[in-house]
């Protein structure tokens, strides 16, 4: 495990950027193309053929996550397909041998450090092409029992030391790694995907030889053994997150419209509104946000990824203090409302307007000063004392140790208004 010390950036962070990005990117139609569609090696094999994305510029991918206040990216090295996007010298399969002929991670890692981002690097713990891979639940070539009854011998372990073998390359070839998110052990569903885990993977070992190289990586938990951080995706925790009784650093894996591969005709796209709820909601639950983009066969973020993540910035530009290195409040926020709390500043993010008061049970006597974070404008408790210290108001049966606050009656323009209060001291 690393110190507690190994994930305050990631905590101060608060919202990543996932980008999926391979050769499924040029068929445009959900990264899992290949087996979904059934797909033999060369049937795929087109991809690899054409794959030459003149528009790839990952400088321009860290701009827009540092533009919306995202702190880390975390990009497919591999992904299931078993295509890397760097120089392995474990296999021919790379963008290297592609017309592209170069070394995207390189060339990512690089423009990531010159924005001042977190480097984070996905690995895929299955592999569709690889020879030695076992056929599953997920292989394209499931149901075709010749295919199967030709690679009935295949041995794991013969997989094992290339996993090994290609973790060991992006651990030692890149500089400092910040985060290895491994996807994915299928534990919870033996009887359909294969039954594969922890085991197949030699997972303890494969994790000591993480510590090994690069002693302050974060690892995610999809080794099928305890990692650094937990990793829920598409669905939001409803509470902050536990192991074995004690809390847990998580992050929230969410797509824009569900697929995390560039899909062309998928249209069921996420608000920005509802996304940026969504980030608020997981940091005041001790959470992070992992928001994907899925760049088109020629290296371009889509305009309407683009679009969201360019709305997130506007609203981080006046909100980030309420997010980066925010976290849960003692308190309970109310209802439609969410709080987080930094140091002594407690904010208060509201999902729908009240009509001209905002009760705040528990706070009374604890503020000594509020404002609406998009213009720093003065809002006035209903009750104050000569030093305008907070009251209580009983008004409408509210119960003791209530703070009311008096709201403009038009809402500020912005999908989620703030309210900042500085507390009378530290909780």
């Amino acid at each position: 495990m690393t110190t507690s010390a190994d994930l305050e950036w990631f905590a101060e962070a608060r919202l990543g950027m996932f980008v999926h990005w391979g050769l499924y990117s040029l068929a445009a139609r959900h990264e899992w193309v290949k087996n979904r569609e059934h797909m033999t090696d060369a049937q795929y094999a087109p991809y690899f053929d054409h794959f030459d994305p003149d528009r790839y510029n990952p400088r321009a991918w860290a701009r827009t996550a540092k533009d919306a206040g995202a702190g880390y990216v975390v990009l497919t090295a591999k992904h299931h397909d078993g295509f890397c996007l760097w120089d392995s010298k474990l296999t021919d399969y790379t963008s290297v041998n592609t017309p592209f002929g170069r070394d995207a991670v390189a060339e990512f890692v690089e423009a990531c450090r010159a924005e001042g981002l977190r480097v984070g690097i996905y690995y895929s713990l299955i592999d569709w092409h690889h020879d030695g891979f076992p056929v599953d639940g997920t292989h394209p070539q499931r149901d075709d029992e010749e295919f199967k009854a030709a690679t009935a011998d295949r041995d794991i372990r013969d997989y094992q030391r290339y996993l090994h073998g290609q973790v060991r390359e992006l651990l030692t070839g890149y500089g400092q790694i910040d985060y290895l998110f491994f996807d994915f052990s299928y534990t919870h569903r033996p009887d359909y995907w294969g039954g594969k885990g922890a085991a197949d993977w030699d997972a303890e070992n494969l994790l000591c030889l993480v510590r090994a190289l690069q002693p302050g990586c974060i690892v995610n938990d999809r080794l099928g053994i305890p990692g650094d951080i937990v990793t829920p995706e598409q669905y939001q925790p409803l509470k902050p997150m536990e192991r074995d009784g004690a809390p847990v650093a998580w992050e929230a894996c969410q797509t824009l419209n569900g697929s995390w591969g560039y899909d062309r005709d998928n249209l069921d796209v996420k608000s920005s509104e509802s996304l940026i709820k969504l980030l608020i909601d997981g940091v005041a639950k001790n959470g992070n946000l992992l928001l994907n983009v899925g760049p088109d066969g020629r290296g371009r973020i889509d305009r309407t990824a683009q679009r969201t993540f360019d709305d997130i910035a506007a609203w981080m530009d006046d909100h980030a203090r309420s997010i980066h290195g925010a976290g849960a409040a003692p308190w309970q926020a109310p209802n439609d409302a969410r709080y987080t709390l930094r140091g002594d500043r407690l904010y208060v993010h509201l999902f729908s307007w009240p009509f001209k008061h905002l009760h705040l049970p528990g706070l009374a006597g604890k503020v000594r000063y509020a404002q609406l974070m998009s213009d720093a404008s003065e809002l006035v408790p209903l009750h104050i004392d000569p030093n305008r210290q907070a009251q209580n108001t009983l008004m409408g049966g509210l119960p003791d140790g209530t703070l009311t606050l008096q709201l403009p009656v038009q809402r500020p323009e912005t999908p989620v208004p703030v309210i900042e209060l500085f507390l009378t001291e530290t909780p």
